[in-house]
């Protein structure tokens, strides 16, 4: 990875469930939503994110690669809205912006 560049595993984007246990199939459009993926690779320049973080992101402002027949996400660190981790390093803990 270059620069401040992100390689995220992307989740699932097929059928999901409501909170309530509702099957929403993959068909259905959902308004303006962003998607959580985990980091798997991360650029020298990158600040504010590990390895194994799980990341939140527009889905739509995204590159995808494939790399050994997995398909993974391209990102720029500042594409990245927020970081969910369980490490406890400088104070920083759990989800922050």
């Amino acid at each position: 990875m270059l620069h401040d560049r992100v390689l995220v595993s992307g989740e699932s984007e097929g059928e999901r469930r409501s909170g309530g246990g509702i099957l929403i199939p993959a068909t259905v459009k959902i308004g303006h939503r962003l998607d959580w993926a985990t980091v798997v690779s991360i650029g020298p320049n990158v600040r504010s994110v590990k390895v194994g973080d799980r990341v939140l992101f527009n889905p739509e402002d995204v590159a995808e690669v494939e790399v050994r027949a997995e398909v993974y996400i391209l990102l720029r660190e500042r594409d990245i809205h927020a970081v969910a981790t369980t490490r406890l390093d400088e104070e920083k803990a759990g989800l922050y912006l």
